[in-house]
């Protein structure tokens, strides 16, 4: 490993600030070749770039590429709507013209990102998944391999049910506000809900999907309140619907009455946490995702490793954050 490289390592352990990623084992398929005398290109290609969790990845990824601006070239894209699934395949596709050599994804959708995905590879290019993994099915099917650089979002959704169930009682009803269905990341939040719910015995009585959005959020958490006039607690799939089931509580008079709990940690869920509106989130830190990302495929460039070697899943870490007793 040359001077520099073991620098940039170092210093993504010290921006990550964790020693859960073990950056020194990498192996792959596709060969990105960088042709001599110049430096790899590295592509970063997220969702809905106004929400906060891509704003944290978009800021991290940037200073880590201030920090090492001789060592590789960063292109950053993202689409405007967490559902904008054909846009995030046509910014994927002009990855592939401009020739890059690694893509970073965080998919808008975990099946229909394989096909665009899979001509990154044949294409020579590294490609790898942050914050959501694709499907292995269809992975399988598409003959493919893409790493998955993240938390086990399955674990951290049950670790904020399990703090919930300290605070209800066998029997009582819950609903579960996942994100966009056809994720990965949504369905492995929705299954870590259950496990909690199911392991205290509490009852699931809805299940809907708002998107990973506020508006929609909100709006599915009225109809669930209105649907069960039972119901004591709300589990979403992250902070954005987190904010609009608070509002929704709040605007059916049932304040102090419904617990709510979120996913993602991001700044604007802490006045809500300060005050008890919202019980728990789960931070899984946006910017260290981001920074190990960009250096797993930055790695595997530099040292011409092949897609088909590398590992499958890089585990980032999780915290539970609550809001305080009283």
């Amino acid at each position: 490993m040359t001077q520099n490289l073991r620098r940039r390592v170092l210093l993504a352990g010290a921006l990550a600030a964790t020693s859960l990623i073990d950056i020194a084992r990498f192996a792959s398929d596709a060969r990105a070749e960088v042709p001599p005398g110049a430096k790899p290109k590295i592509a970063l290609v997220l969702k809905s770039l106004p929400d906060p969790f891509s704003v944290a990845m978009v800021n991290a990824a940037r200073n880590y590429q201030d920090h090492f601006s001789t060592q590789f070239n960063l292109t950053i894209r993202g689409t405007v709507k967490q559902t904008d699934t054909g846009a995030q395949i046509r910014m994927v596709e002009e990855m592939i013209k401009a020739k890059m050599n690694a893509i970073v994804l965080a998919p808008t959708d975990s099946k229909a990102l394989i096909p665009v995905v899979a001509r990154a590879i044949k294409a020579g290019i590294i490609t790898i998944t942050i914050d959501n993994p694709l499907d292995d099915k269809a992975q399988a099917a598409a003959r493919i391999s893409v790493p998955f650089v993240g938390p086990n979002n399955r674990s951290g959704a049950k670790q904020v049910g399990d703090y919930l169930a300290k605070w209800l009682k066998p029997g009582d009803q819950v609903g579960i506000i996942e994100g966009i269905s056809v994720t990965r990341n949504a369905q492995q939040r929705t299954a870590g809900s259950r496990d909690a719910m199911e392991a205290a015995s509490i009852e699931v009585v809805a299940v809907e999907p708002g998107n990973w959005e506020y508006g929609k959020g909100r709006d599915v958490a009225a109809k669930m309140l209105a649907d069960h006039p039972q119901l004591r607690a709300l589990l979403c799939g992250n902070d954005n619907m987190a904010m609009g089931a608070v509002d929704a509580i709040r605007d059916a008079g049932r304040e102090g009455g419904v617990y709510v709990t979120g996913y993602d940690a991001i700044d604007a869920i802490k006045p809500l946490l300060a005050d008890g509106r919202v019980l728990a989130t789960m931070n899984q830190f946006a910017d260290r995702q981001a920074v190990f990302g960009i250096d797993f495929a930055l790695k595997a460039v530099t040292e011409r490793r092949k897609q088909r070697d590398l590992s499958p899943l890089i585990e980032t870490p999780l915290q539970l954050v609550t809001a305080p007793k009283r």
